[in-house]
């Protein structure tokens, strides 16, 4: 029988609105949508792009937790704000996916919290070790 656990990354919304960052079910990884809080300066960075990379290094942290990594993951969902931030979004996507790169799908939003500027949920496998 597979083993299924929680990941938290301590935010105080994931009590609130009872969820978990990540929840691993035996290979699979599904992690919670999740926006770049910058927690040094407790804001959302005005950059569409530094959000990004925050949103990343959160979702990073938490597949590492799960013993897997950001080329684990096989499907990315991507919501903004504006359709106006998604070059600067695409082009941190870019950077950090390589072959095969996930699949995606990007949709523009509203977000109940103000500054959200993009949010990023995935769904990783972990591979076999080599």
């Amino acid at each position: 029988m597979t083993k299924r656990w929680a990941i938290s990354s301590g935010s105080k919304f994931e009590e609130l609105a009872g969820y978990s960052r990540a929840v691993v079910d035996g290979e699979w990884i599904f992690v919670s949508g999740t926006a770049g809080y910058d927690i040094a300066n407790d804001r959302f960075p005005d950059d569409p792009a530094e959000q990004t990379r925050l949103s990343l290094a959160t979702i990073a942290d938490a597949l590492e937790k799960a013993d897997a990594s950001l080329s684990d993951i096989v499907q990315v969902r991507v919501y903004l704000g504006s359709a106006d931030d998604l070059m600067p979004v695409a082009k941190i996507l870019g950077e950090t996916f390589s072959d095969p790169r996930p699949t995606n799908t990007t949709i523009v939003c509203d977000f109940a919290v103000p500054g959200i500027k993009v949010e990023i949920e995935v769904t990783a496998l972990k591979r076999p070790a080599r």
